[in-house]
Order: structure tokens, then C-alpha cells, then sequence
């Protein structure tokens, strides 16, 4: 699979500073070749869970320490790096956004940098009009890029971002 990335507040010169994650995540994600005719939200998930899990990423940690909460967990962590897979709706961007300020600035200091990974608008598209599959309201790339600079105060930490294409 290809895919674009972006970077905000300097997160792929951090990436760079973590060369071998960042070359492990990229190759995750040339790994994921499915079928796009069968490529459901769910699946897409599961493909790259496996991915991820046969390279040694913790899955679902807590966000905060305490008792378990289902809700608040993050995809994968490894090595202060932490992977936030997002083919939701759209309206979970605020709450990924905000467990990556969590993991990194809050007294848990757990990441050093977020990957938050999606599709792009184009893919969605193509995924809705040529193959019939239910990815409509689903987070893109090109969203979180507008919006990502309006949390500036915010989201401190670094993400980079990445939209996945055909």
C-alpha cells in the first residue's frame, strides 16, 4: 500500500531519530495489500493489528494509569513511539488527538512522538464509488490536516501523520 505523510511540530525529524521504527512502520504499511473490493474498515484494522503484532508492538495499552478503561487506549506503543490506526468516524479525531497529548505530556511521559494513520479523501472516494464499501464519514488525511493547526495550544506533541493511497 502507498500512502503520503505529513508532519506536525517536527514529528518525522523525530521519526528520523528513530530511523529503524519509522522504517518498520513503513514497511507495515506496504505490507497491508488486500483486495480492495473486500477492503471493509474492519478488515483494513485487522490486517494492520497483525502487521504491527508480528513486530513486537505492545497492543492497546492504557492511556492512563488505574483501572482499565476500554475507551481509553491507544492502537500500539513501542520504544516511546505511539501508532493511533484511525479508519472511524470522523468526529474521533479530538479524542485520538488528545490521547497522544496524554501518553506524551501528562505525568504518564510514555511517547516521545504519535503516528496517527488514515486513508486519504481520494482513496475513501474510490473505496465508496468503485467498490461499495461503507467508509462514508470516515476520518481522512486531508482533514486532520486542516484541523491539527487549530489545536495548536493543544496538541503539543509531535504526530506525523500519515494517509494511506491505492
Amino acid at each position: 500500500m502507498r500512502f503520503r505523510s505529513w508532519s506536525y511540530r517536527f514529528a518525522e525529524e523525530v521519526m528520523n531519530s528513530k530511523f529503524s521504527l519509522k522504517q518498520e512502520i513503513e514497511e507495515i504499511i506496504r505490507a497491508v495489500d488486500l483486495d480492495l473490493s473486500e477492503l471493509s474498515r474492519p478488515r483494513l484494522n485487522k490486517e494492520f493489528e497483525k502487521e504491527f503484532l508480528e513486530r513486537d508492538w505492545e497492543k492497546e495499552p492504557q492511556v492512563f494509569e488505574g483501572p482499565a478503561d476500554p475507551q481509553a487506549k491507544i492502537d500500539f506503543l513501542k520504544d516511546r513511539v505511539g501508532v493511533e490506526v484511525a479508519f472511524t468516524h470522523s468526529s474521533f479525531i479530538g479524542i485520538d488527538l488528545l490521547k497522544f497529548q496524554t501518553l506524551s505530556y501528562s505525568y504518564l511521559d510514555r511517547i516521545d512522538v504519535g503516528v496517527y494513520i488514515m486513508v486519504t479523501k481520494d482513496y475513501r472516494r474510490k473505496l465508496i464509488k468503485e467498490y461499495d464499501q461503507p467508509w462514508s464519514g470516515s476520518l481522512t488525511y486531508e482533514k486532520v490536516q486542516d484541523y491539527l493547526p487549530h489545536f495548536r495550544s493543544a496538541i503539543q506533541v509531535p504526530i506525523w501523520i500519515i494517509g494511506l493511497e491505492e
